[in-house]
C-alpha cells in the first residue's frame, strides 16, 4: 500500500501536466491550388456537362461501354491483379503503422523474472556451502512518457494521413490498371476491325486478279497488269498476317492485367462498331475531390506538416514516469511472502542543452520536405488538368477527323467504281485501278484506327476524371485506427 500512496500524487501530477500540455508546431491547412472555372477545351459534339452517375457512382465506369466481355474482364482486376493486391497489402501495412504509433500514448509494462545463484570465495581460496547465495526476482516495470508537446499525437495523425494516402494509392492503382485493360481491349478489337477489313479487301483483290488474268489470256491486258494485281493482293495479305503479332501481344497483356498466365486467356474477335459514349466531365475544381492520386498527394502534405511539429517538439523537455514493483527473496519459500516485496517510483525530466544545431537543422529539413510535398501536390493538380484537356481535345479532333475520313471513303469508293468500269472498257490502265484501291483501303484503315483511338481516348478521359472516385471513399480516422 505504501507504493500506491507514493504513486498516487505522481499520477495526479502527471495527469495535470498532460491536460495542460500543448501541441507545438504549425496547424495544417490544405495548400491553395490552381482551380480554373472551366476547361479550355469544349466538350465533343453531342456531350453535355453532367455529374457522374450510374456506373460511375458504383465504381464500375466501364459499364458505360455496354460490353459484357469487357465487364467480365474488368471485374477480375480488383480480385487477381498482383499490383492491386500489392497496393492493398501496403495499405494494411500503413494501418498497422498507425496502431504502432498510437501505442506510444499508453504506458509500457514489462516483467523480467530471474533466478540467480552465486558463490563467493573464502580467505584460503576455497568455497564453502555457507558462501553460496540464491536470489529469486520477479520485477514489474511501468514506464510512460506523457505527450506534453503533442509529438506523439502528431506522429499518430501523420501516420493516419499516410494510411489515407496509401488507401488513395490503392484506388489509383486499381483505376490505372482497369483503364489500361480497357485501352488494350479496345486496341485489340481495333486490330480485329483492321483484320476483318483486310480480309474482305484481299478477297476483292483476288477477284480483280482473276479478272486481270482472264483479260491477259484474252490478249486485252498485259502481264504488267497481272503483276500489279498480284502485288496488291500479296501486300494486303502480308498486312493481315502482321496484325496477328500485335493482337497476340495485347491479348497477353490483358491476361497479365487480370492476374492470369496468357495460356488461360482468349479474347474472342469482335470488330469495333460503336463510337465512345459521353463521359460526365464536371468542373475543373471537381478534380480535387475525384482524383485518388490528388487525394493521396494532399494527405502526404498533411503528414509532412505533422513532421514539422514533431521536430519542433524536440526543443522542449521530455518527462518520463516510471515505477518498479516486485518480489525478491533468497529462497522459493520466501519468494511470495510480504517482506520480499520491493518498489520504486519517480519521474525523470530530461532536456538537451547543446546539440550543435542538430534540432534546428531537423526542423529546417522537415520544412523543406513539407514544401516539396506541397509542390508535388500542386503539380499533380496541374497534371490532372492537362490530362483532361488533352483527352477532351483528342476526342473533339478525332471525332471531326472521323467525319472527314468518312467523306474520303465515299469519294474513294466512287473513284474505284469508275476506274474499274473504265479498265474493263479498256479506256484506262490498271494502274488507275490500283491507285483507287490503295486510296480506299488507306481511308478505311484510318477510319478503323480512329474508332479505336476515340475509344481509348475516352478511357483516358475517364481515368483523368478519376473514374467516378470521390474523396468520401477515403477511410476516416476511426476506420484507419480500427483493427480488423
Amino acid at each position: 500500500m505504501t507504493f500506491l500512496r507514493h504513486l498516487r500524487p505522481i499520477v495526479g501530477a502527471a495527469t495535470l501536466v498532460v491536460l495542460a500540455g500543448c501541441t507545438v508546431g504549425p496547424n495544417y491547412k490544405r495548400p491553395a491550388v490552381p482551380a480554373p472555372v472551366s476547361f479550355k477545351e469544349p466538350l465533343p459534339p453531342g456531350w453535355k456537362q453532367a455529374e457522374p452517375g450510374g456506373a460511375f457512382v458504383y465504381g464500375k465506369w466501364w459499364e458505360i461501354y455496354n460490353d459484357p466481355a469487357l465487364n467480365a474482364l474488368e471485374e477480375q482486376v480488383s480480385i487477381s491483379n498482383q499490383n492491386v493486391l500489392q497496393a492493398e497489402a501496403q495499405y494494411r501495412e500503413a494501418r498497422a503503422a498507425v496502431r504502432e504509433a498510437r501505442s506510444a500514448l499508453f504506458p509500457t509494462v514489462s516483467a523480467g523474472p530471474s533466478i540467480t545463484n552465486s558463490r563467493a570465495g573464502g580467505a584460503s581460496g576455497t568455497t564453502t556451502a555457507s558462501s553460496t547465495r540464491s536470489s529469486f526476482n520477479l520485477p514489474f516495470n511501468v514506464a510512460w512518457e506523457p505527450d506534453l508537446w503533442g509529438n506523439i499525437r502528431r506522429g499518430v495523425t501523420g501516420n493516419i494521413a499516410i494510411a489515407q494516402a496509401t488507401s488513395a494509392d490503392l484506388d489509383n492503382v486499381r483505376l490505372l490498371f482497369q483503364a489500361e485493360l480497357a485501352q488494350d481491349y479496345f486496341q485489340l478489337h481495333g486490330i480485329d476491325g483492321e483484320a476483318d477489313l483486310l480480309q474482305r479487301t484481299a478477297s476483292s483483290y483476288d477477284e480483280y486478279l482473276t479478272l486481270t488474268k482472264n483479260r491477259y489470256a484474252a490478249g486485252v491486258a498485259s502481264d504488267l497488269d497481272v503483276a500489279q494485281a498480284e502485288s496488291q493482293l500479296y501486300s494486303t495479305q502480308s498486312a493481315f498476317i502482321d496484325l496477328g503479332q500485335q493482337r497476340a501481344q495485347l491479348e497477353h497483356a490483358i491476361a497479365i492485367l487480370i492476374g492470369k498466365p496468357p495460356v488461360e486467356v482468349n479474347v474472342a474477335a469482335a470488330p469495333l462498331t460503336v463510337p465512345p459514349p459521353p463521359v460526365p466531365v464536371g468542373l475543373p475544381s471537381d478534380l480535387l475531390e475525384r482524383r485518388p492520386d490528388i487525394a493521396s498527394a494532399e494527405r502526404r502534405v498533411a503528414a509532412a506538416n505533422e513532421q514539422i511539429g514533431i521536430a519542433m517538439a524536440a526543443f522542449y523537455p521530455v518527462l518520463t514516469l516510471s515505477g518498479d514493483i516486485g518480489l525478491e527473496a533468497s529462497s522459493i519459500a520466501k519468494w511470495f511472502t510480504w517482506p520480499s516485496r520491493f518498489w520504486s517510483v519517480g519521474p525523470q525530466l530530461s532536456q538537451t542543452l547543446f546539440d550543435a544545431g542538430r534540432r534546428r537543422s531537423i526542423v529546417a529539413q522537415q520544412q523543406a520536405a513539407y514544401d516539396a510535398t506541397v509542390a508535388g501536390y500542386r503539380q499533380n493538380v496541374l497534371t490532372a488538368l492537362q490530362q483532361v484537356e488533352d483527352n477532351l481535345a483528342a476526342l473533339r479532333v478525332l471525332s471531326t477527323e472521323s467525319d472527314s475520313v468518312q467523306q474520303t471513303i465515299q469519294s474513294s469508293d466512287r473513284a474505284l467504281n469508275i476506274s474499274s468500269a473504265q479498265y474493263k472498257a479498256g479506256t484506262t490502265s490498271y494502274l488507275t485501278v490500283i491507285t483507287s484501291q490503295a486510296t480506299l483501303l488507306g481511308a478505311q484503315r484510318t477510319a478503323v484506327e480512329l474508332l479505336a483511338r476515340r475509344l481509348t481516348a475516352s478511357v483516358l478521359l475517364v481515368e483523368a476524371l478519376g473514374g467516378g472516385w470521390d474523396s468520401s471513399r477515403l477511410p476516416s480516422r476511426q476506420d484507419v485506427i480500427a483493427s480488423k
